[in-house]
């Protein structure tokens, strides 16, 4: 079973939002984030105007004060509706404040504010056969998580088989500079809410069964969300995926 969009909006409001707010199919429990993907980014986009571009332009700078020196992001890279910003919550989506919401198809997450408005982050969802929707919680949080990609990866792909015991957090890892970690209940549902150092992949679907953000964006929403937020996953018609050349489509990684 899958939830609509307004069948989900439904069921949180007359649940509440509850930690046993039901997640539907059982591939939430088996499915996992994935590696970096890697493919080609889209050509440029038209950048901010004047005013939008100098306040962008410190939303999306360099971040010096983090344990590893966080780039600027190139916004010609991300259509502007991808941008952090404040919009009306859409009045078929969940709207309890501090409730996040994800539309995988819209490429958009909301984290849900009072008198119906919602900060809106552009991202990157899961690819067709790893996506999920239902219901979960924020069971745990990590900085700079480290990231573990599963047996079978390690046996196949030279490149994941150094990170046998696991990668260490940095800006090269697939978790980017923080994570949330999904649950349904006290079980791991092991899908991500996390970060990205690959820009040109906001708005589109490559990451397997995960939910990426820009770093700077992974890092103002795990600021504002405490362990234990409601999460609703929206569902999605199947759609295509961006061309991804040499996918490391099913990496683990592990609280």
């Amino acid at each position: 079973m899958t939830y609509s969009i307004r069948e989900a909006a439904g069921l949180a409001r007359s649940a509440g939002m509850t930690r046993r707010f039901f997640v539907a199919g059982a591939a939430a429990f088996t499915a996992a984030c994935s590696s970096p993907s890697r493919f080609s980014a889209p050509s440029a986009f038209a950048p901010p105007s004047r005013g939008d571009g100098l306040a962008y332009a410190g939303i999306y700078g360099p971040i010096t004060t983090e344990p590893f020196p966080i780039p600027a992001v190139d916004l010609s890279l991300i259509e502007r509706q991808y941008y952090r910003q404040m919009v009306a919550l859409p009045y078929t989506i969940p709207d309890k404040p501090g409730t996040i919401i994800v539309d995988p198809g819209a490429r958009f997450l909301y984290l849900a504010q009072s008198d119906g408005m919602a900060l809106r982050y552009g991202i990157g969802v899961g690819r067709e056969g790893f996506g999920w929707s239902g219901g979960a919680t924020v069971g745990s949080k990590q900085e700079w998580p480290k990231w573990f990609p599963p047996p079978e990866m390690v046996a196949r792909d030279p490149r994941a088989a150094p990170y046998a015991n696991g990668m260490p957090g940095g800006i090269a890892n697939p978790l980017g500079a923080r994570a949330l970690y999904l649950y349904q209940g006290k079980k791991d549902t092991l899908f991500r809410i996390h970060g990205t150092n690959e820009p040109w992949s906001i708005g589109h679907a490559v990451s397997s069964g995960c939910i990426r953000l820009l770093n700077q964006d992974i890092i103002d929403l795990y600021n504002r969300v405490p362990i234990g937020t409601s999460v609703v996953v929206l569902a999605t018609a199947g759609e295509p995926v961006a061309a991804v050349t040499e996918p490391l489509s099913d990496a683990r990684p592990r609280g």
